[in-house]
């Protein structure tokens, strides 16, 4: 008797492209699994997922995504998993992905607001809330630096795109400037140059 592949498992395209997902149910299941990793933040959770282990998306692609969802008005891991559904079934793909990314953690966020209401002004819980501020910091810098080698490629330079980077830092971070104007601005000009290098490109 024949191997019956299992539905949820993403197969690998004869021509060595990212794998992609086999389903609407592929997707609905994958997008909860994230969702449900994703304590303090899903992006560190979203990359390893997507790149490392589903392989999906090759590292400069998830970049490139991820750079179109962070500009996109809402939060940037349900723009992501719009854009992945979409993509490979439409409108009804792009459904449950985002179907995954919010059923299963709406109901542990409600269960859990329930349960925390009765223990929220404890020292253990307040402490319990700070360390995993801390670990969720840690999280998306090392996430931050995993994706850096997907630069090497970019058609703006390394060069460009470190200095890019420090700038967004230090303008959130320090200078406090409202995400808007950084994005316009540090974006506007990433934009511009990289249409400036297409072009020399072509010439």
């Amino acid at each position: 008797m024949g191997h019956t592949p299992d539905p949820t498992t993403s197969q690998p395209l004869p021509d060595g492209s990212p794998r992609q997902p086999t389903s609407r149910r592929d997707l609905f299941l994958s997008f909860s699994a994230i969702a449900l990793q994703g304590f303090g933040g899903v992006i560190a959770i979203i990359q390893r997922e997507l790149v490392e282990k589903k392989r999906w998306l090759t590292r400069e692609q998830f970049v490139e995504d991820w750079a179109v969802a962070q500009i996109l008005p809402g939060p940037n891991v349900v723009n992501l998993s719009l854009m992945i559904g979409g993509r490979h079934f439409g409108l009804s793909g792009a459904l449950a992905a985002l179907a995954g990314m919010l059923v299963a953690p709406l109901l542990v966020v409600l269960l859990m607001a329930i349960a925390f209401a009765t223990v929220a002004d404890t020292p253990t819980a307040t402490g319990a809330l700070r360390g995993m501020g801390a670990v969720a910091a840690g999280l998306i810098t090392a996430t931050g630096l995993k994706l850096v080698g997907a630069l090497r490629g970019n058609v703006m330079g390394m060069t460009v795109c470190i200095a890019l980077a420090a700038a967004t830092f230090v303008a959130i971070a320090w200078l406090r400037i409202p995400l808007a104007w950084v994005l316009l601005v540090l974006g506007g000009l990433g934009w511009a140059w990289a249409w400036h290098r297409l072009g020399q490109k072509e010439a």
